[in-house]
This record gives structure tokens, sequence and C-alpha cells, in this order.
């Protein structure tokens, strides 16, 4: 075969491949620009459905990367195939890698399913006062894979999700408001009557307390070893729970002095005999 031929035969195969497989390269990159551009305007048009839901703020942000992650492996894949790439073997491999990854991240996929479940369902926001896990505080932020308390001596601590979407858990914000519950016990030979009437002066005088659902209530609970003790139960906002547990047993305890009322604590008589 003489040089002719063979540079003759190199231009007609040459011209063959660059008409088949150039064919198949615009059209793949028109594919890549004409998607692109379909889901910029996706996810513009999801991005503002999410706004007039009134989609929670931490969630849209999550919700809008993962509709643009599946929709470019969608885009590359469609590329892929209109470049000639057989996709069968490459989605097995893929699949087969998934498999892989998602059995080494067992547990961070389970937060990370713990943390779509909280933000779609809100059993909890940010500055909710929760209790779960054995911790307790504000939540400060609630991220994918953990969420952030703030406690009142200032120290952070971080939850999986995954615990916190499986377990009980006790939210302290969601009502607007809460029981107060007290207990307080006068000596046996003080009158009750007096000991109620003074109760009952101290929870009138106090505007935080709230006569709904259900006024003041005061009655004796139990005559107990030492004490007869007194079951107060009084209903605040939610945001005076602490204020009025507080003042209300100082000001127990000064009125009770006033009246001389006794309050009884633990005592011990020694008597020593001598022979």
């Amino acid at each position: 075969m003489d040089v002719n031929s063979i540079l003759e035969t190199i231009t007609d195969k040459g011209s063959e491949y660059i008409t088949l497989y150039g064919f198949k390269l615009v059209s793949a990159i028109a594919i890549w620009i004409v998607g692109s551009f379909i889901i910029n305007a996706m996810n513009n048009a999801f991005s503002k459905a999410l706004e007039k839901s009134k989609t929670d703020d931490s969630l849209r942000p999550f919700l809008k990367s993962m509709l643009g992650v599946l929709l470019k492996v969608v885009l590359v894949i469609t590329v892929l195939s209109t470049l000639g790439i057989e996709m069968t073997s490459f989605i097995a491999i893929l699949g087969a890698a998934g498999l892989a990854v998602g059995m080494a991240l067992s547990g961070t996929l389970q937060n990370f399913a713990g943390g779509v479940m909280i933000l779609i369902f809100k059993p909890y926001k940010v500055g909710d006062y929760i209790e779960a896990q054995g911790h307790s505080g504000t939540v400060k932020e609630i991220q994918i894979f953990n969420t952030i308390l703030k406690t009142p001596d200032n120290k952070t601590i971080i939850i999986p999700n995954g615990g916190l979407s499986n377990s009980s858990m006790v939210n302290y914000s969601t009502e607007p408001t809460r029981r107060v519950d007290f207990t307080f016990g006068i000596g046996y030979g003080d009158s009750i009557e007096q000991a109620q009437e003074v109760l009952l002066n101290i929870l009138k005088n106090d505007a935080r307390i709230i006569n709904t659902p259900a006024e003041p209530f005061v009655q004796v609970s139990a005559l107990a070893d030492s004490s007869v003790n007194f079951a107060v139960r009084v209903w605040v906002n939610s945001a005076d729970y602490w204020g009025v547990f507080f003042d209300t047993n100082a000001k127990v305890y000064n009125e009770f002095n006033k009246a001389g009322i006794n309050i009884p604590f633990p005592q011990m008589d020694v008597h020593v005999h001598k022979d």
C-alpha cells in the first residue's frame, strides 16, 4: 500500500469519526447548555413556590440544593448517554459505590434523615426551650445533621438529629401558657385557714398570674411526717414561668414569717444522760 492510499484511508476514517463524534459532541454541549438553563429556571420556580408556601427559612436552602443536585445528576447521565458512553455499567458501579458508602455512613445518614424530618414536621424551632436526650436548653440552630442547644449557663450542646427524631422530647415553648406547681408546708398546730389566706393573697397580688385556663389553686395535699403540705398551682404566660416560680417562693417565706406561721424543717434532738 503506497503513501497516498494510507493518507486517503486516514482522511476517510477521520472524516467519518469527525462526522459521527463531532455531531455527538455538539449535541452533548447543546444538551448541557439547554439543560443548565432549564435547571436554573426550575430552581428559581421552586424557590418562589417555597416562599409562597411560607416554608421554614432553614428548610428552603436544603430543599433547593437537593433538587439542584438531583437535576444535575440526571443532566450528566443524559450528556454521557448522548456521547455514546454505555450507562448500564456506569449506573451499576454508581449503585454499588452508593451502597458501600451508605453502609459505612449509616449513622450519618440516619442523622441526615432525622434532620429532614425535623425540618419538615417542625417539632421545635429556633428559640424554643426543649429537653431531649438527657439535655435541655434553647435551640440555637437546626442543622441538617445536628441540633445545637444553648444552656442557661451558656454551654453549647450538639445533639445528633437521628436521636431527636426517634425519641421522646419535651418542648416547653410550644404553648403560650404554663402551670407552675408548688408545695408549701406548715407546722402541725398552725391554722390551715390562715396559711391558705396568706397564700391566696400572695397569688392574687402578682399581676403575672392569670386566671385562665384555671384560677389559682390552694388546697391541703398531704399530712406529712412533720408538716401539713399545701399544693399550690397557678397559670402564667410561658415567659413568666421562672420569674413567678422564684418570686413566689421568696414571698411565701417572708409572709409566713410575718404571720407567725412555722415552716417545718428537719431537726434532731440529742439527749445526753449522765450516770
